[in-house]
């Protein structure tokens, strides 16, 4: 509908997240997702995890991990906040472990890097690998890296392995907030180990040189030959199956990811060539008026996005609002100057069509392909389907099209999943027959088999700028605040407000705050504060009456809860070369506001 009627500005919830993962992967290995499926999980020896709450964001994966432990696989977590589900899981499904309180231990080490120094603390390890693996060349002993790997397989390593060797070690302590041990420790792990997964999300990706984080734990897998061999690879955690499988189809607002000769042969029109607006882009458009309108498929927009209340000021000089969701939000409260609320069909619903019941596909974190139909009545009868509205929608505003049949892809689904394997016959060869497959359908990618569709034809090393990923200077008085979410949310949606496994209850106006940063501000724990943005540009951003709280972080951090955090970060402040929102290292200062609150 948005190419047909001469649109690419497609912003999308992958802008928000894991972009910096897409130009990262693809940039470094050819491929814009991860390399690793469920079963590598099995045949992993370490697994490294960076950046990423497994216990509040990905439960399900708990039980992959705890059945790693299990086997012995040692888990190496890299995370500035100590984290319940990283630190030990009792499984809900095992009776004993229920009756009986027992618990299985996670992470065998747990280093709290400070939030923007994963690429320091990565940077350590290869630096270790790398001093290692000189000095048991020079002596005839066993070597540490995958020489063979490397020569064969990748690009620019010697100018890689010359920077680790080059860097020093208080550079690199001072920014990663670890010590020298503690990396040779996790170091240690890794030389030993012949199958590494190596786990990510956000806390790598929302940062401005996320891209370079990226990239950075790709170097590290290459050292060792950890890409295309069962039980190694990267492994992002890419969020949920409403999310996943946009790119897989074409939803991007990059050109050159389009298969534009593609859908010309196939429907007859020239679909725009220029490149769209990113989310990023969008909210700027917003506010300066050069964008018109904004048609929603899901999601909560406004409460999502950063400088929130810069952009519900501008949205209503939007001429059109159209918001197509199962759920009220906040983006529903925030009118344009005209402004649609379309209720739609959710996907545990049945979806009656002409030709009967309908199923829909999603894609998982690990590029597999899953059928999916709802079974539970509606909750009207009234209700479209999402296929449906923008059929209907695009009937209206679209020119006539012969080639593009909207009501007989609205009446038979596997219809429309004919054309997305005549678009991508390579990725989607028998779609509608091997949909329901159990497990699913992995999609498969090149450089699991080691095929490298990069612009060397090899994997690339990536000698990093600098030690800091969060894109500022520290400064007296300035801290690095981390947005995160509670067990009891998902996405932008709160469901209460006890954070049980953080030990938060009641309210989500908190301050995590070290002791130490507490005394030296001058701070009593339950103190009301007020949040500043320290971006330099002049604008007025802060959040007021957030409860001061002690916890567990490297000193100079602290952290608050997303979205209601989001008010701190200006558009400007995002990942270098994705444009993701840099939500994990935002600069702000803490004010004074009263004495301590009660009953909290």
């Amino acid at each position: 509908m948005a190419r047909l009627y001469g649109c690419q500005n497609l912003p999308d919830s992958s802008n928000m997240c894991h972009e910096s993962t897409s130009v990262g992967l693809k940039a470094a290995i050819g491929v814009p997702v991860g390399t690793t499926q469920l079963k590598d999980f099995k045949d992993c020896d370490a697994i490294f995890f960076f950046g990423q709450n497994v216990g509040s964001n990905a439960p399900r994966m708990l039980h992959d991990l705890r059945a790693a432990r299990k086997r012995g696989v040692e888990i190496i977590t890299f995370n500035p906040l100590k984290e319940r589900g990283l630190e030990r899981f009792t499984d809900p499904q095992n009776p004993i472990e229920m009756a009986t309180g027992r618990e299985t231990s996670i992470s065998t080490q747990y280093h709290q890097v400070k939030a923007g120094g994963d690429i320091a603390a990565m940077l350590g390890l290869a630096k270790f690998l790398v001093e290692w693996d000189d000095a048991a060349r020079a002596v005839g002993d066993p070597q540490v890296l995958d020489h063979d790997f490397i020569s064969q397989h990748t690009k620019d390593f010697s100018a890689f392995a010359d920077a680790t060797r080059a860097a020093d070690w208080s550079d690199i302590e001072h920014e990663s907030g670890l010590s020298r041990s503690a990396l040779e420790q996790a170091a240690e792990v890794y030389a030993r180990s012949t199958a590494v997964l190596g786990i990510y999300g956000m806390g790598l990706t929302q940062h401005v040189r996320g891209v370079e984080n990226v990239r950075m734990l790709v170097n590290l897998l290459l050292m060792r030959g950890n890409i295309g061999k069962p039980g190694a690879g990267p492994t992002p955690v890419r969020g949920h199956s409403n999310v996943q499988g946009q790119r897989t189809v074409g939803i991007t607002e990059k050109t050159d990811l389009v298969p534009v000769e593609t859908l010309k042969a196939l429907y007859g029109f020239d679909p725009p060539a220029e490149k769209g607006l990113d989310t990023i882009a969008t909210c700027r458009g917003v506010i300066d008026g050069s964008v018109k309108a904004f048609v929603s498929l899901g999601g909560n927009f406004l409460r999502a996005i950063p400088d929130t209340e810069r952009m519900e000021a501008a949205w209503s000089g939007l001429d059109l609002s159209v918001q197509i969701a199962t759920k009220l939000n906040r983006s529903h409260l925030v009118p344009a100057r005209m402004t649609y609320l379309l209720p739609c069909l959710g996907r545990i619903e049945e979806d009656m069509q002409e030709s009967g019941a309908q199923a829909v596909s999603t894609e998982d974190s690990t590029s597999c392909i899953h059928g999916s139909r709802g079974k539970a009545k509606p909750a009207s009868p009234h209700l479209l389907s999402e296929p449906r509205i923008v059929a209907e929608i695009a009937k209206r505003i679209c020119p006539p099209n012969d080639r593009i049949d909207w009501n007989g892809w609205v009446a038979d689904y596997s219809r429309i999943r004919d054309a997305i394997e005549a678009t991508y016959p390579d990725v989607f060869k028998d779609y509608n027959e091997r949909l329901f497959t159990p497990g699913g359908v992995w999609k498969g990618n090149k450089a699991s088999e080691r095929i490298w569709e990069t612009q060397s034809g090899k994997a690339e090393f990536l000698v990093p700028e600098g030690l800091s990923a969060a894109g500022f200077d520290d400064a007296t008085g300035r801290f690095r605040l981390m947005t995160l979410r509670s067990n009891d949310q998902f996405n932008t949606t709160i469901y209460g407000y006890d954070d049980r496994f953080r030990g938060v209850k009641g309210t989500r106006d908190v301050l995590l705050i070290h002791r130490e940063d507490m005394a030296a501000a001058g701070l009593s724990e339950g103190q009301l504060v007020t949040l500043e943005s320290d971006a330099g540009d002049g604008m007025l951003r802060q959040r007021a009456g957030m409860i001061v709280t002690p916890y567990d972080l490297p000193r100079g951090c602290l952290g608050a809860y997303y979205p209601e955090a989001n008010v701190l970060i200006p558009i400007a402040h995002h990942a270098q070369e994705s444009h993701v929102p840099a939500a994990k290292s935002v600069p702000v200062r803490i004010r004074a506001d009263s004495a301590p609150a009660q009953g909290v």
